[in-house]
């Protein structure tokens, strides 16, 4: 006769394993429709563009087949470089305040007073208004004229610059403005904040630590998680910036704003060089690529889950 322990056990184990299918197949539906829009929608598209990057293509003849024509054009072309050093002078300069700025407003809204959900939809909200209406509103607020920000430093008798008109001080506007848009990163590390157990800082707390002891010992080694989401996130959209400089200086003065995604937009729409384009777009997509390779394998040094340190 066999005993009722085992018996309840190999019933504990058919149970785990028709919840397990049932959870796979749950998650298959789940992501169904992405992938049939992804296969039908996005797939052919991403092909044609890699075949096209090797083709001399101006969309009123058909693709001529010219190997690597394009990309020997891009490397001695000075304006290809140029838009390549922009967008990452953009991304050094913007990526790293975005961070920090979103983690300060986060660990700020994330106290319990009263009135804290008002200020943390305030914030939130800029990052949800069109691309083009931000633009609009900013090239009013940089004009060199009867902007508000040089009528303000006028009051205190500082002579403001001509922001967007002036080819030192054109990037660093378009960095100013895309800072107005941090509420999503800043709503994420919020999230990240209040899933910190809050017996550690108790714990803390007990053995005499500040803030500052509780910030570095705690806080960022439980956020880290979230602080990698947020880079890699940040590096993605960050290489992709176009409707600030398309909008406001069209990549003036003197291609101090000729960003790389607007650049790629003139070769192909503007000058119809589709080939030309299609070969920006995956050079992009190869530096970005490389990118996000090197964060992923440096995360296990900086990047700490709470059940071990990240693999």
């Amino acid at each position: 006769m066999i005993p009722a322990k085992p018996l309840s056990r190999f019933a504990g184990l058919s149970l785990g394993g028709r919840l397990a299918r049932r959870e796979a197949i749950e998650c298959y539906l789940f992501i169904l429709p992405w992938f049939l829009g992804f296969l039908f929608l996005k797939l052919g598209p991403i092909l044609a563009s890699l075949y096209l990057s090797f083709t001399q293509y101006n969309v009123m003849s058909p693709p001529s087949w010219i190997g690597v024509g394009n990309f020997q054009s891009l490397a001695r072309d000075p304006l290809f470089w140029q838009s390549l050093r922009v967008t990452v002078l953009f991304v050094i300069m913007f990526l790293p305040i975005r961070l920090a700025m979103s983690l300060v407003l986060a660990l700020l809204l994330n106290q319990k007073v009263r009135g804290i959900v008002f200020f943390r939809t305030v914030f939130y909200v800029p990052s949800i208004i069109s691309g083009v209406a931000v633009s609009l509103l900013w090239l009013w607020i940089f004009n060199p004229d009867y902007g508000i920000i040089n009528a303000l430093l006028s009051y205190v008798g500082i002579t403001g610059p001509g922001w967007l008109f002036d080819e030192t001080w054109a990037l660093p506007s378009i960095v100013i403005m895309s800072l107005w848009g941090f509420g999503d990163t800043m709503l994420i590390y919020l999230a990240g904040l209040q899933g910190v157990p809050s017996d550690l800082y108790e714990a803390a707390a007990m053995d005499g630590a500040n803030f500052w002891a509780k910030f570095w010992s705690i806080t960022l080694p439980m956020l880290s998680p979230v602080i990698f989401f947020n880079l890699v996130m940040g590096i993605i959209q960050s290489f992709q910036v176009f409707t600030p400089a398309y909008v406001m200086t069209k990549g003036g003065p003197n291609n101090a704003t000729l960003f790389y995604n607007l650049y790629l937009y003139n070769n192909a729409f503007v000058f119809i060089k589709m080939g030309l384009g299609s070969a920006m777009a995956w050079i992009l997509m190869l530096i970005v690529l490389v990118l996000t390779i090197f964060v992923f394998k440096s995360s296990p040094l900086w990047v700490h889950y709470q059940a071990g340190r990240g693999k």
